[in-house]
């Protein structure tokens, strides 16, 4: 894409926050996941004009980058998307500032660094007069995703840029579901406040993966029969079909090892206070759970049962 030339006035977008409903883990591996994004979680870039060299300032974690001293195989991830945007767009750095600002917990697996990535790349094109497709926007955030996450399977990025719910399969064009639950889906996300790198866990499952290949194998494939009931569950609007699910989903995540305590009692709490499942969602060993509750009133006595529990933050 070659934009027009810069527009000289401030822009800002922004991109959403996303949570694996089901199938992560094995989605690395070829397997289906389901995404949905969170709308009311955003990060935000904005770019104005400026007498300087073009700065990425990012206030909420004390970072400036100066990207006149990164290359394009940069290693940080804010140089990285900003670089791969003007690469995109055929433009070089404008003197501007680009402020980068976000309400989505880092390290809690609601994708945030992809949500930067899409805001950065969003904005940067608008600067120059044109708006990035979610194709495009995805594409391009995906290479900053392997900084995060070393071999992402790219839902993230993916349900980020298109902003609906997505049925994605590694390899493969996404495909936008169709969620047949009234007013939304009655989801309560509950953050243990443990911000685990989603590469660890990654790691940890490949590595488990390695040694006993058909073992592993078998998880994932348990897994994706659970994804499928999901998007039958999704599709008829049968919250105690997905709810069961759910609840499978996660004792098969347990066995793979991406569990944790803190995931576990959370989990334990929204079933006691009658979720109709929960399990871990992302890449585990801290981050998110999510409870689905019957309706809007039931899942306000999930928030305060989780938060009983020890959750830092219920969404």
């Amino acid at each position: 894409m070659r934009a027009t030339a810069e527009l000289a006035v401030t822009v800002e977008r922004s991109a959403c926050a996303k949570v694996i409903l089901c199938g992560e883990h094995a989605v690395v591996y070829g397997r289906p996941a389901i995404a949905l994004p969170l709308p009311m979680l955003r990060a935000r870039a904005r770019i104005e004009p400026s007498r300087h060299a073009f700065t990425i300032v990012a206030p909420d974690v004390g970072a400036v980058v100066s990207l006149w001293r990164h290359s394009r195989v940069t290693h940080n991830p804010l140089a990285r998307a900003a670089l791969a945007a003007f690469e995109f767009v055929g433009q070089r750095p404008p003197r501007a500032t680009l402020t980068v600002t976000s309400d989505i917990p880092v390290g809690a697996n609601l994708g945030s660094g992809a949500a930067v990535s899409v805001a950065i790349g969003r904005a940067i094109a608008a600067y120059f007069g044109c708006e990035l497709s979610p194709e495009e926007a995805s594409r391009l955030a995906y290479e900053v995703e392997k900084l995060h996450h070393g071999s992402p399977s790219g839902i993230d990025n993916t349900v980020i840029a298109y902003e609906r719910p997505v049925w994605f399969v590694r390899g493969e064009l996404p495909e936008l579901l169709d969620v047949k639950i009234g007013d939304g889906l009655p989801l309560v996300i509950a953050d243990t406040g443990i911000a685990t790198p989603t590469r660890i866990p990654v790691g940890d499952v490949r590595a488990a993966w390695e040694r006993d290949r058909d073992r592993i194998e078998g998880y994932f494939n348990a897994i994706a029969s659970l994804v499928r009931l999901s998007r039958e569950a999704l599709e008829r609007g049968d919250l105690a079909q997905l709810g069961h699910a759910m609840n499978a989903n996660h004792v098969l995540l347990q066995q793979l090892g991406v569990s944790c305590p803190e995931l576990d009692a959370l989990c334990d709490a929204a079933q006691a206070a009658g979720a109709l499942g929960a399990k871990m969602s992302g890449g585990g060993r801290g981050g998110n759970m999510i409870a689905l509750a019957r309706d809007a009133a039931h899942a306000q006595a999930l928030r305060e049962a989780l938060l009983r529990a020890g959750a830092k933050r219920v969404v």
